[in-house]
C-alpha cells in the first residue's frame, strides 16, 4: 500500500512530505520541500520534526531519535532494573526511535566492565523487556551494537575513564588493527589483530545481531565510530597493517564493509540496518577524510546499510573539535546525505528547538539524535512539541494517561499562571 502513496494531501493547510522509493527503501522525502515558513500561527504551520519517517517497514512517529548513552550500569554484560526503568521512561516522552546503549558483540569489545552485551543468550531476555517497553510506549526500540577495540577495559568515567591496570583482575587485553596505543588516559598497547581475530569479531558481530533480533529490536545501529575498532580499521592514525586491510582506502575499508555485508544477511531485509560512522577527525586533514567516508558510506550503501549517524572520529585526541558551535555537524551531515545518496542522522548540539527544527526542515538530516536533553527531562520531545506549536502536543507525544491530565485542565493553568 505504502509502495503505491506519491503525495498526501493537506493537513492543517501544509502539505505533509512526499514519500519517495530510492534504492529499494522507502522513506518520506526531505521536508525542506515543504512549502512553510515558521509562524505563531499554529494552524499554519506544521513541524517538520513532527513529520513521520519511514525506513524499511518501519515508521518513526516523528524525527526525533534518542541516541545510545552508555549507562555504565551492567554486571557481565546483563541489563538490570535500572536499564528497564531508564529507557521505558525514555520513550514515554515521545521520541519516534529510542536506541539501546553501545553494547558489547564479546566480552572484550566493551568499553568498561559495566557495559551492557549481547554474546550470549542470557543477555537477550532483559533486553527483550526493554525492546518491549520501548515499543508499548510508542517509539521503535533500536540498539546499538559494538566492539570498544584499543579503548576497550576502561574505567567507568566517574572513576577515572582510563585504562584499568593490567594487573587488575577486571582488566583484559584490548585489540586493534595494530599495536598502536589511543594515548593520554588510554596507554595501554593493543594487541595487534590476526586474521583469526578479525574473522572471529566479524562472527561476534553476526552472533549479536541475531540475538538483537531475537530480543526484538526492529532498528540496528553498527558502531563504527569514536574510535573504536571499526573506526580504527578505517583511520590512518590507528591503522598501520600492511596486509589486505591496512594501506590503501580499499584495505582500510574493508573491516567495515565485510561486517555491513555479513550482518545484512542474518539482520531482516524488511528492518533498518544502520551505522554510527565518523566521517571527520579534525586534525588538519578533514577534506580528504569527509571525502574518503563519503566514499566508504556509498559502498556500505551498496552492501544493505540504509542510514547512517554521521559523527566525528575520535581516533585520536590531539584535534580541534568546534565543541562552541551549535549543531557543528549538521553541514557535514548534509554533505554525506546529497553525495552518498543515504538518509542521515547526526547529534551534538541540536538540542535547541529551532535548531532542531531547522536541521530537518532544511535537509540537513532526516532525524536529529537528541541525548542529553532527555537526560534532564525524559518529556523533552514533548517540550520540543510545544514551543514549536505541534497540534495537541500531548497527544502527539506522551502515553494517555499523561497526556489526558495534561490537556484537560489546560485552561485552569494558564489562568493560574496568569495571576
Amino acid at each position: 500500500m505504502i509502495s503505491r502513496i506519491r503525495n498526501i494531501d493537506l493537513v492543517y493547510g501544509c502539505i505533509v512530505p512526499t514519500i519517495l522509493t530510492v534504492w529499494g527503501h522507502y522513506f518520506f522525502g526531505p521536508p525542506a520541500s515543504l512549502p512553510f515558513s515558521v509562524s505563531h500561527k499554529k494552524e499554519s504551520f506544521m513541524s517538520a520534526l513532527f513529520t513521520p519517517f519511514q525506513l524499511q517497514s518501519v515508521t518513526l512517529r516523528n524525527r526525533i531519535a534518542v541516541p545510545p548513552m552508555c549507562q555504565y550500569s551492567a554486571t557481565d554484560g546483563l541489563t538490570n532494573e535500572w536499564h528497564q526503568a531508564h529507557y521505558a521512561g525514555l520513550a514515554r516522552g515521545g521520541a519516534g526511535l529510542v536506541i539501546v546503549e553501545a553494547t558489547g558483540v564479546s566480552p572484550e569489545g566493551r568499553i568498561t566492565p559495566a557495559c551492557t552485551g549481547l554474546w550470549n543468550d542470557q543477555q537477550v531476555e532483559g533486553l527483550a523487556r526493554i525492546a518491549a517497553n520501548i515499543k508499548a510506549a510508542g517509539a521503535v526500540p533500536g540498539i546499538q551494537i559494538g566492539h570498544a577495540g584499543r579503548k576497550a577495559s576502561a574505567q567507568r568515567p566517574w572513576e577515572g575513564d582510563d585504562h584499568i591496570p593490567a594487573d587488575d583482575p577486571r582488566a583484559w587485553q584490548p585489540i586493534a588493527p595494530s599495536a598502536i596505543a589511543y594515548g593520554g588516559d588510554l596507554p595501554r598497547v593493543p594487541k595487534a589483530m590476526t586474521l583469526a581475530d578479525i574473522a572471529r569479531v566479524q562472527a561476534d558481530f553476526v552472533a549479536a545481531a541475531r540475538r538483537a533480533v531475537a530480543a526484538g529490536f526492529e532498528w540496528l545501529e553498527l558502531h563504527f565510530a569514536h574510535g573504536y575498532l571499526a573506526q580504527s580499521f578505517f583511520s590512518p592514525h590507528s591503522n598501520q597493517r600492511t596486509d589486505q586491510y591496512g594501506g590503501s582506502f580499499d584495505n582500510r575499508a574493508r573491516f567495515l564493509l565485510e561486517t555491513v555485508e555479513a550482518v545484512r544477511k542474518v539482520w531482516p531485509a524488511h528492518l533498518p540496518l544502520t551505522a554510527r560512522f565518523g566521517v571527520i577527525e579534525y586534525d588538519g586533514r578533514d577534506e580528504e577524510t569527509v571525502a574518503e567516508s563519503i566514499e566508504l558510506v556509498r559502498q556500505m550503501r551498496e552492501r544493505g546499510l540504509d542510514m547512517v549517524n554521521v559523527s566525528a572520529n575520535f581516533v585520536i585526541a590531539e584535534t580541534q573539535i568546534p565543541w562552541a558551535t551549535p549543531a557543528f555537524l549538521a553541514p557535514v551531515a548534509q554533505r554525506v546525505r546529497s553525495e552518498a545518496g543515504l538518509p542521515v542522522a547526526s547529534s551534538w548540539g541540536i538540542d535547541d528547538p529551532k535548531i532542531a527544527e531547522s536541521a530537518v526542515a532544511d535537509g540537513q538530516m532526516d532525524l536529529v539524535m537528541i541525548g542529553r536533553a532527555h537526560l534532564s527531562n525524559p518529556h523533552y520531545t514533548y517540550h520540543l512539541a510545544q514551543v514549536l506549536g505541534a497540534q495537541k502536543p500531548e497527544w502527539t507525544t506522551l502515553p494517555a494517561p499523561y497526556a489526558h491530565w495534561l490537556s484537560r485542565y489546560r485552561g485552569a493553568a494558564k489562568v493560574a499562571a496568569a495571576q
